[in-house]
């Protein structure tokens, strides 16, 4: 039903509605120019220096990834980052620890004040480099070729963690393997278990490992990803196990809530590390990160700091269960 209204308050609607139209004439042609003129670049500097942005080189590597064989090495040394002794004193556990996002954080653990362990599966020439920073930075290494999926490895790998420092703080399960998958059925139960070994029970392994050892105010930090967030259309393993990371996260925060650990987890975006030249097309590793907000991938060192802060006690202990996302977006 339409009702008649007055010839003045018609006249006032085609004069509101004729200037709305104006106005989206003049945005449009606003945006047009904009557009014409707009170069994609990096939206985000780094911290305190310009970073690699996309298109990034055409590169593929063979599986596990070595860091060392890269174009463009990841930054991970966070030059602008001056320790002030937050981790004085501990020790730290990494898995994955020879490259990618595991270096940042174990040269930024070293840092501020911790000895630190890794593990490796293979990649000895990367690991090698890993702790010559890590002494660097004046802190005793320990790296150790292993494999996460066996839980007799992660035993031994805490022992001797324990056995050369003398105690463990902070445990960091960061080791994962990814590998795309166009369909569902193209994704067999090899590459299932792989994954799942891989990524979910060896944070259980680690964890199981570690706790007899931990004290209160000592804590597990988990690595997730912002796939676990929101899924991912070629990473449906990845992704599934990203999101079981996130639920182990919560749920092994509130078991142990009252023993005072805290555990807690980072879900980066995408970040310039081997997993993913590793994995990805030539074609694919070029746009890597384009899609964010940010317009380019994260260099380690941008989520390094985020470890830190929840190592820390001095800067989270009243924060567990959390999985913090570093994604590039302004929405995540």
């Amino acid at each position: 039903m339409v009702t008649k209204t007055s010839a003045s308050a018609k006249a006032q609607a085609e004069r509101t509605a004729r200037r709305q139209q104006r106005l989206q004439d003049q945005q449009a042609a606003k945006d047009a120019s904009a557009s014409s003129k707009k170069q994609r670049t990096s939206t985000a500097p780094g911290p305190g220096r310009k970073l690699p942005s996309t298109p990034m080189p055409e590169q593929t590597l063979e599986k596990p990834g070595l860091e060392y064989r890269m174009e463009v090495r990841p930054y991970f040394q966070a030059p602008h980052y001056q320790g002030s002794g937050k981790l004085k004193g501990m020790t730290a556990l990494i898995t994955g620890g020879d490259s990618g996002i595991g270096r940042a954080v174990a040269v930024l653990f070293a840092r501020e004040g911790a000895n630190v362990a890794i593990s490796y599966l293979n990649e000895e020439k990367d690991a090698k480099e890993t702790c010559k920073h890590l002494r660097a930075e004046g802190a005793k290494c320990l790296a150790i070729a292993g494999d996460v999926r066996d839980p007799k490895f992660c035993e031994m790998l805490v022992a001797q963690t324990v056995k050369k420092f003398g105690r463990l703080n902070i445990l960091v399960n960061n080791a994962a393997f990814q590998e795309h998958a166009e369909t569902l059925e193209s994704l067999s139960d090899a590459r299932l278990d792989e994954t799942f070994k891989t990524n979910i029970y060896g944070y259980f392994h680690m964890a199981r490992a570690a706790l007899p050892h931990l004290q209160r105010g000592d804590c597990i930090i988990n690595t997730g990803s912002v796939t676990g967030l929101r899924g991912s259309t070629y990473l449906m393993d990845y992704a599934a196990t990203k999101g079981a990371i996130h639920a182990f996260t919560k749920s092994l925060a509130s078991n142990l809530i009252e023993r005072g650990i805290r555990v807690n987890a980072v879900a980066p975006g995408p970040v310039w590390t081997p997993l993913n030249p590793a994995d990805k097309t030539e074609d694919d590793v070029a746009n890597f990160g384009a899609d964010t907000d940010m317009g380019r991938p994260a260099q380690p060192e941008e989520i390094s700091p985020a470890y830190v802060f929840l190592a820390s006690p001095v800067c989270s202990s009243y924060i567990t269960g959390v999985i913090l996302p570093i994604t590039g977006n302004a929405g995540d």
